[in-house]
């Protein structure tokens, strides 16, 4: 498929990694700015979970219709639902639990240099899952400087560390995704991508709902046109975004893509400056170029020898 080769190729990579990196790093700022637009607090923890869901939903349904438009099957396969399932359970509900609540109790700029872990997590997994991602002694190097960077990101003086609620939950939230991420790679080869990420993220928003509607109601909150709006501009973040990651995994091995991880925190924080107005200590700041560096190391030797660990190709929905 052409749209395959693309995204093998150096141009495909670069383009679609910057562009989802992008789009993610600047869902941490909208995220806090659409808190503030609906009135959000800290405390406000099935508010927080019920605003993810509507995300997620919404996203979902964007694929959806992008698939119907361009005439791809969306009729939902009773035989992919176990699939897809878990891949929800992890990379949306379980991920965006932990990411919204975590939001509320740290700052954009500590979230979005958090999400520097899920390179790291990322390759830990693939060295015991694919054949063709094996640790070495420079991707090690590179989890040791990123982590690095994240224990300095808490340290107090005093050499004390401190790790909040929130930070905890960032922490979790990139765990999840990490692992949402491998089990995409995986069932990518079984179903098609746009179909993947329709269903999954419905699925989770959907859940994510009614764990907290329950409590608060289906819409207990006062929509504006700025609050809609951003509600708007993250459910396609996650959905362009999405569909350009899972593509990346699913034509090259994860250590090839994972590299990219490092504009997340990178344009995260510069968002968060832009449009917080966030101020960034000079520690911050040293942990960034500590994170960046060791997401930068862990590929500097990667080699393009790829091996099929998948057997025969699946039937695609």
């Amino acid at each position: 498929m052409k749209i395959e080769a693309f995204f093998r190729s150096r141009t495909g990579i670069v383009v679609a990694s910057v562009i989802a990196t992008i789009l993610w790093g600047s869902a941490f700022p909208f995220i806090k700015l659409s808190y503030r637009e609906l009135g959000i607090q800290q405390g406000d923890v099935y508010q927080q979970i019920l605003f993810a869901g509507y995300r997620f939903t919404l996203s979902g349904l964007i694929i959806i219709c992008f698939m119907s438009v361009n005439r791809q099957r969306i009729a939902l396969v009773p035989s992919t639902l176990k699939r897809i399932v878990r891949v929800s359970l992890v990379q949306t509900f379980l991920q965006y639990l932990f990411i919204y609540i975590g939001l509320s109790r740290s700052s954009s700029a500590v979230g979005s240099i958090t999400s520097g872990a899920i390179s790291f997590f990322q390759l830990i997994l693939a060295h015991f899952l694919f054949k063709e991602d094996h640790l070495n002694p420079k991707k090690m190097l590179g989890i040791v400087f990123g982590f690095m960077g994240l224990i300095l990101l808490f340290y107090k003086g005093d050499r004390t560390i401190e790790f909040g609620s929130g930070d905890i939950l960032l922490f979790c939230g990139a765990f999840s995704a990490s692992l949402g991420n491998i089990l995409s790679k995986v069932e990518s080869r079984h179903i098609s991508v746009f179909y993947l990420n329709a269903y999954q993220m419905l699925l989770g928003g959907v859940a994510l709902i009614c764990i907290s509607s329950w409590k608060i109601g289906i819409i207990p909150f006062h929509f504006e046109t700025k609050s809609l709006l951003l509600l708007l501009y993250l459910s396609m973040v996650s959905a362009v975004s999405f569909i350009l990651w899972n593509y990346l995994l699913k034509c090259n091995p994860v250590g090839k893509v994972s590299m990219y991880m490092f504009l997340v925190p990178l344009f995260g924080v510069g968002w968060s400056m832009l449009l917080l107005h966030e101020h960034i200590q000079k520690l911050i700041w040293v942990s960034l170029v500590l994170v960046i560096s060791g997401i930068i190391i862990v590929n500097r030797d990667f080699t393009e020898k790829k091996v099929n660990i998948y057997g025969s190709r699946s039937r695609k929905y």
